[in-house]
């Protein structure tokens, strides 16, 4: 990935519609999707299977299929609130907002990045400060700072967007000491249930030496029907039974 810094600010594409565009890139008005998470570190692998649902920008809801530790375990958002279901103890648990930035079982990923509660267009003001290429797609680099009312963790958000396909390549995220701390690059890009989008991504921490979050999606359908009290804290307990 060539350095972001220094590079020229290419013809300026309608940057609020694309961002719109990758907002709902993966939601659109519903979706289901199936996903394999692989957490990487330095002493040890491990995998999970994941169920997801979405509908519209304020209801997710994502189950966890294997292994079988942790099957049935469960997240749901419904607006900005969250919870966690545990089905080894029984218990719903309720998530504060303060939480959204922390990491969703133990992966490299966010609750936010999971549920995606944080708009990019919404929540961040933003401006084309360059070009790059990746993969030999040549893309804008957008830089997001957040607005002053959002509740999003990141300082500064630097996305690298394909100029053709108006697909996210590489994100790198800063914290509120301006550090660079994570980045997020997207590959494996085909169509699935008629939509291109990027089907792996990697988040790399870069505080943790040889830890990497891989997550694959294996299946998507979008703007399935689905019943108006899908997203409850009561469908969490039985998405597996």
């Amino acid at each position: 990935l060539a350095d972001f810094a220094g590079a020229q600010p290419p013809k300026a594409p309608d940057v609020e519609a694309t961002l719109a565009h990758l907002d709902d890139l993966y939601r659109s008005k519903s979706s289901v999707a199936r996903i394999e998470v692989v957490v990487t570190g330095a002493r040890s692998t491990r995998s999970m299977r994941l169920k997801a649902w979405s509908r519209g920008e304020d209801e997710a809801l994502i189950v966890v299929e294997a292994p079988a530790r942790e099957e049935g375990t469960a997240t749901l958002r419904v607006g900005p609130n969250l919870w966690n279901y545990l089905p080894r103890i029984a218990r719903t648990i309720r998530v504060p907002p303060s939480m959204m930035s922390q990491s969703w079982m133990g992966t490299d990923f966010t609750n936010d990045d999971l549920v995606k509660e944080s708009s990019i267009l919404k929540d961040y003001s933003h401006r084309i400060i360059g070009d790059t290429q990746i993969d030999k797609r040549n893309c804008y680099v957008i830089e997001m700072i957040p607005r002053p009312e959002a509740a999003v963790v990141w300082s500064k958000l630097l996305v690298a967007i394909d100029k053709n396909d108006f697909l996210e390549l590489n994100t790198r995220f800063y914290d509120e000491d301006g550090q660079l701390v994570n980045i997020m690059n997207a590959y494996d890009i085909r169509v699935m249930d008629g939509r291109l989008i990027p089907t792996r991504f990697d988040m790399i921490p870069l505080d943790k030496k040889n830890q990497r979050t891989e997550m694959k999606y294996r299946m998507v359908k979008f703007n399935l029907p689905m019943e108006e009290s899908f997203f409850t804290t009561g469908r969490m307990k039985n998405l597996n039974n």
